[in-house]
């Protein structure tokens, strides 16, 4: 889906605030995260990329994105080393949309305290490259508050621009415990002109470190009902898979904080059952380690990535989706499997129970343990809901009313940006 990007058209003149967006005009907008798909990483940040698009395809919004990627000599974007990594293009064409990934500094071992430093330095370079090519824009769709929406406020003030920050999770719950993190997230909440949450329980997060609560709107992750959705034949799909018997899937990182050894420690108490675990990461040896130890080895399957548009195979597929996250913002993997008709079990995490809010959705358990997931798993097993009407519960999340969000609420932010700023050029 990406192609070589042509350059931007030129209209002349030096960096500068683009005009106000008239009716007869799109939103331009500059999106700005590191948590961007790129072909390296196909699934990295997708859901900053499925809402981008969405938004996109309303007609009323355009955007160009920014979506720097970490770098230090001899290493590529996820540490490891170059050789080993394939090469991520500067510039890029995803689904019609013009994506940019200028390379940051990212120093191992103090990377936590530099990096808004170094984003922000390699983002306004690439910036400047731009605006030389006759590129404007009317506000800055920031993902991410550190260091993305700390580097993108800083950005916002240089160039006259409101900007927006959305929040998503851990960047909300775990790294404004930190001292430099918090100080300048903190500080980021206070300058940006609105913040988005993406579920109820994450405003509160946000309210609880200083961001005041009248800037904050929430707007939901959706989910594409095109391409999530059961596949015809269950049946093939399962022995495709090579499955027979009650199959658990998670979907996720191999990292600490989706806590996937809670889910095998689990399957230990449910004899019988498979468990395909779809994702990479630092904890894939510790987790076969642990799947050994506990006697589960030939029951649990680490299938590795799986595109997107492979997932639904494998959701139609299990019976029961696990999450055992720690912190979610608002999890798209409960949404995509309710959307293939697959009910889920989920842990306490922001954002589980505004999404699992019916039977035919599954269960949110009250406690993460392996005893409290197991129970959980038995429950839904026993009284498995209908697999439409499931689906049919998903299909109250699709993106349209989030969309429409987006749009109210940067029309609001520019034309208080417009009333009370000097004129635009």
């Amino acid at each position: 889906m990406t192609a070589p990007l042509p350059p931007a058209a030129t209209t002349g003149g030096a960096p500068r605030r683009a005009a106000a967006s008239p009716p007869s005009r799109p939103l331009r907008l500059l999106t700005f995260s590191t948590l961007y798909p790129n072909p390296a990483q196909p699934n990295h940040g997708v859901f900053v990329e499925n809402r981008l698009r969405h938004l996109v395809a309303s007609g009323e919004a355009a955007s160009t994105v920014l979506a720097p990627v970490p770098w230090f000599p001899g290493r590529g974007p996820d540490g490891r080393l170059k050789s080993r990594f394939p090469e991520i293009p500067l510039r890029e064409l995803r689904h019609g949309i013009a994506v940019h990934h200028p390379r940051f500094l990212a120093v191992p071992w103090i990377g936590m305290a530099s990096n808004p430093f170094m984003l922000y330095r390699a983002a306004k370079q690439a910036l400047a490259r731009l605006a030389a090519e006759g590129f404007a824009f009317d506000a800055i769709d920031a993902h991410y508050l550190y260091p993305d929406g700390v580097a993108a406020v800083w950005l916002a003030r240089d160039y006259g621009v409101p900007v927006v920050l959305t929040a998503r999770g851990s960047d909300t719950s775990q790294l404004p415990q930190y001292r430099i993190p918090g100080r300048l997230i903190r500080a980021a909440l206070a300058e940006a002109d609105a913040l988005i949450a993406v579920s109820a329980a994450l405003k509160e997060g946000l309210v609880a470190i200083g961001a005041a609560p009248a800037k904050i709107t929430v707007l939901r992750n959706g989910v594409d009902l095109d391409v999530f959705r059961p596949e015809a034949d269950r049946e093939a799909a399962r022995a495709g898979l090579g499955l027979d018997g009650p199959t658990l899937l998670s979907v996720g990182l191999l990292i600490p904080r989706k806590r996937h050894h809670l889910t095998i420690e689990a399957l230990a108490q449910l004899p019988g059952h498979t468990l395909l675990i779809a994702g990479e990461g630092p904890e894939r040896g510790a987790l076969e380690a642990l799947a050994a130890r506990l006697g589960v080895a030939d029951r649990v399957r680490f299938v590795g990535p799986v595109p997107h548009a492979d997932l639904p195979r494998y959701y139609t597929a299990a019976d029961v989706m696990v999450l055992a996250s720690a912190r979610e913002g608002w999890a798209n993997v409960l949404l995509e499997s309710m959307a293939c008709g697959t009910p889920v079990v989920a842990t306490p995490a922001w954002g589980s129970r505004e999404a699992v809010a019916a039977p035919e959705a599954g269960v949110v358990i009250d406690e993460a343990t392996p005893a409290a997931l197991a129970a959980g798993i038995r429950r839904v097993l026993a009284d498995p809901p209908d697999r439409a009407a499931t689906r049919a519960y998903a299909e109250r999340f699709g993106w349209n009313e989030t969309t429409a969000g987006q749009l109210a609420l940067f029309r609001r932010v520019l034309a208080r940006h417009r009333d009370r700023g000097p004129p635009w050029t």
